[in-house]
């Protein structure tokens, strides 16, 4: 960039599309080197322990002022900073505004966009729509830890919740085992459920789905099983329920939502990976006591069964430390793993820099000047 000038790149979702954001298995890998830098440490994310989720807005109940939204399903500003360095060396943010009531008017229940910048000075390099990103860079983490450590010949995965994020994650499971040949999907409504094996068929011609009436169908005989429910949080009897019968030897459960186990599953026999131990570990220090009250994953229930003191560290492995070798990938024969995704802005700036960078080689977006010169100088 010839400065002062600073001129940055729009992408619209199409330039996204046409710039390859739906490379499942481009975006897989991108994950997998992401997780390896982030384990060695050439990252930041906000707060103080420079590993936070994010910060979000929330409305209250009620409000005194009539302009002011007030709180409902899904409704919350979300912002979402993160640098990563390798050969990704870029800094970002993703924020979106949330509102279960958008589908009422044909819209996304989230609307996301992603701001890339010059880690240096700050400046703009990219805005860009991030719903598809987001929604592959969800289904491409899950995609790590089913490449990791599901069995090679994984033939059934159970699905639970039929939205994007498990269209995206199943996505993610065909590009890493193409062995598998069936799909049980759980859902609420009828028509989602039809709309996802629609999905299913479209993609996949040469795979069976079918609908199934429980979560203990969707589980039983399934090499691989991935939760992305919308579930309430506070109370957790009310979180989906997985028993641990009903969990095949060998099996891996991945959950970006709410999910639940008994204890002493969890304590005694389960193996708890997840995609950032530092992430939890900052929710737990935020939101303590009882974290999974509010971040419902199953890792964070652990660690809220450490801070008791039912449980220690050494329980939970880190899938960085096993992508760069210092932790084994099976601890022993046909064990169960509980593999949690809490989702990061790291992954992000990974996944939305590669399609930056293609879309700058394939001459993909518009160019947009934000000044020739600065007008003010701060």
């Amino acid at each position: 960039m010839a400065y002062p000038k600073v001129d940055f790149l729009y992408l619209s979702e199409d330039d996204m599309i046409a710039a390859g954001v739906k490379d499942m298995k481009g975006c897989v890998e991108a994950m997998e080197e992401m997780f390896k830098l982030m384990k060695i440490g050439d990252y930041r994310m906000g707060g103080a322990n420079g590993n936070s989720h994010g910060s979000m807005v929330c409305f209250p109940e009620k409000s005194e002022f009539p302009e002011m939204p007030v709180d409902g399903p899904d409704r919350r500003f979300m912002a979402m900073p993160a640098y990563l360095g390798g050969k990704f060396d870029m800094a970002g943010m993703k924020w979106y505004g949330s509102n279960a009531e958008n589908k009422k008017k044909g819209l996304p229940r989230s609307i996301l966009m992603l701001t890339l910048n010059d880690k240096d000075t700050g400046a703009p390099l990219a805005f860009m729509s991030a719903n598809i990103l987001s929604a592959y860079r969800t289904g491409a983490v899950p995609g790590v830890g089913f490449k990791t450590f599901a069995k090679e010949d994984a033939s059934v995965i159970g699905i639970i919740g039929p939205g994007v994020m498990s269209k995206t994650a199943l996505a993610a499971a065909m590009s890493v085992r193409p062995s598998l040949k069936t799909v049980k999907v759980k859902g609420r409504g009828q028509a989602s459920l039809q709309k996802f094996m629609d999905y299913v068929k479209t993609e996949y011609p040469d795979v069976e789905v079918y609908a199934v009436d429980s979560i203990e169908e969707a589980v039983r005989d399934s090499d691989i099983v991935s939760a992305s429910t919308s579930t309430p949080t506070g109370n957790p009897d009310l979180y989906p329920y997985i028993a641990e019968e009903w969990i095949k030897p060998g099996a891996i459960i991945e959950s970006t939502a709410a999910l639940r186990f008994d204890d002493d599953f969890v304590i005694n026999r389960a193996r708890t990976v997840t995609d950032n131990i530092k992430l939890y570990e900052a929710w737990e220090e935020e939101m303590k006591p009882n974290a999974y009250y509010t971040v419902p994953i199953p890792a964070v229930k652990v660690e809220d069964l450490i801070a008791e003191g039912r449980m220690t560290s050494a329980q939970i492995d880190d899938l960085g430390d096993v992508l760069i070798g210092n932790t084994p990938v099976h601890r022993k024969e046909d064990e169960i793993i509980l593999y949690s995704v809490g989702g990061m802005p790291t992954e992000d700036v990974a996944w939305g820099t590669m399609v930056y960078r293609n879309a700058l080689a394939k001459g993909i977006g518009t160019k947009l000047n934000l000044w020739e010169t600065p007008k003010m100088m701060v």
